[in-house]
C-alpha cells in the first residue's frame, strides 16, 4: 500500500481516500502522521495533502477554495487557522458541536454534499475524561475565547462544569463566547471574568486555550502567582508539550494536562468521520509521539 503526505494537492487514484488540512503556515502539523498511521494499521489507501496558503496560491474566497478542493477529489478536510469560521456558512449540514461552538474543523465531502463537525469539541473532553478524572469542576477558568476556546468552553460544560469563568485580553471576544454559552446552557452557567485574579481565586481548575505558551508566543497566560498547588491546569498548546504554564503547575504539585490528549483525540474523531471506521488509537499516539 502507498500512503504518503503532499505539501500541494495533485490527482489520486481511484480507491485512494484523499484527505487535506487546510490552512496557513501547517508545515509542522502532526495530524498527517497520526492520520497516516492509522490508515497503514487499518489497511486502507489513503492519501493526506497539507493545502497551505502559505506555500500555495490559494483563492481568497473560502468558497472558492471549497470549490477549487472538492474539484481537486477530496474526499475529507481537517480545517485549521484561518478558515475554521470562515467554512461554517459554506457546509450543507453541521453537527451540533459545529453548530454550537461556531466553527467547523472537519469537513466531509461526499456524494456532492459538505458536511461539517467540530472534533476539536470531542478531543477535549475525551483528554479531559481520561487525562484528568474525578477533577473538580465546580469553577473553571478559560483563558482564551477565540475559535479553539469556543470548542473547549463547551466541552467543559458538557463535561459538567457548574460554572465556566472566560478571560480573553479581546473583551468583546469573551463577552460573545459568554452570551452564546449562557444561550445553550442557562443562565448562570457562564460568566465573563473581567479580573483574573478574582477568578482564578475561586476557580478550581485553569484552562489555557490561548495561544499564549507556544514557541512563538512564549510566556504564561495569567501571572504565576495566581496558580495555587490545589488548581488542576489544562493547556491545549502542544507546541511545545511541555508549557510554561505546566511547568509552573507542575512545580507547585497541580495536576496538569498536557495539550497532546486534545490534539490525538480530535484527529481519532476525524479519522473516524473520514474513513467510516475506529481508528488504532495507540499508533496514532505512536505517530504523535515520535516527534518528540
Amino acid at each position: 500500500m502507498s500512503i504518503s503526505v503532499m505539501a500541494q494537492a495533485g490527482s489520486s487514484p481511484a480507491g485512494v481516500l484523499k484527505i487535506g488540512l487546510l490552512g496557513s503556515g501547517i508545515g509542522g502539523s502532526r495530524t498527517p502522521r497520526m492520520h497516516l498511521a492509522a490508515a497503514d494499521a487499518a489497511g486502507l489507501a489513503y492519501e493526506y495533502h497539507l493545502v497551505d496558503s502559505t506555500e500555495r496560491v490559494l483563492p481568497e474566497d473560502p468558497a472558492e477554495i471549497l470549490a477549487l478542493l472538492e474539484a481537486e477529489g477530496f474526499d475529507g478536510l481537517n480545517v485549521t487557522y484561518p478558515y475554521k469560521r470562515a467554512v461554517l456558512p459554506l457546509m450543507d449540514e453541521l453537527s451540533p458541536a459545529a453548530r454550537n461552538v461556531g466553527a467547523v474543523n472537519t469537513v466531509v465531502l461526499r456524494d456532492g454534499r459538505r458536511s461539517g463537525h467540530n472534533t476539536d469539541h470531542w478531543g477535549f473532553g475525551e483528554s479531559l475524561r481520561q487525562g484528568l478524572p474525578g477533577a473538580p469542576l465546580d469553577r473553571v477558568l478559560l483563558l482564551g475565547a477565540g475559535g479553539a476556546g469556543g470548542a473547549v468552553a463547551h466541552a467543559l460544560l458538557d463535561a459538567g462544569v457548574g460554572k465556566l469563568l472566560v478571560r480573553d485580553v479581546n473583551v468583546t471576544v469573551a463577552a460573545e463566547l459568554v452570551a452564546l454559552l449562557v444561550a445553550h446552557y442557562g443562565p448562570g452557567r457562564a460568566e465573563l471574568a473581567t479580573d483574573v485574579a478574582s477568578a482564578a481565586g475561586s476557580a478550581l481548575g485553569l484552562v489555557n486555550a490561548s495561544p499564549v505558551g507556544m514557541e512563538k508566543l512564549p510566556g504564561l497566560p495569567l501571572p504565576a502567582e495566581l496558580i495555587r498547588p490545589d488548581h488542576w491546569v489544562a493547556d491545549i498548546v502542544y507546541f511545545p508539550l511541555e508549557t510554561e504554564l505546566l511547568a509552573t503547575a507542575r512545580a507547585l504539585g497541580c495536576a496538569v494536562l498536557p495539550g497532546a490528549g486534545m490534539a490525538l483525540y480530535q484527529a481519532v474523531r476525524a479519522f473516524r468521520l473520514f474513513a467510516g471506521q475506529e481508528p488504532d488509537v495507540d499508533r496514532m499516539r505512536e505517530a504523535f509521539e515520535s516527534f518528540t
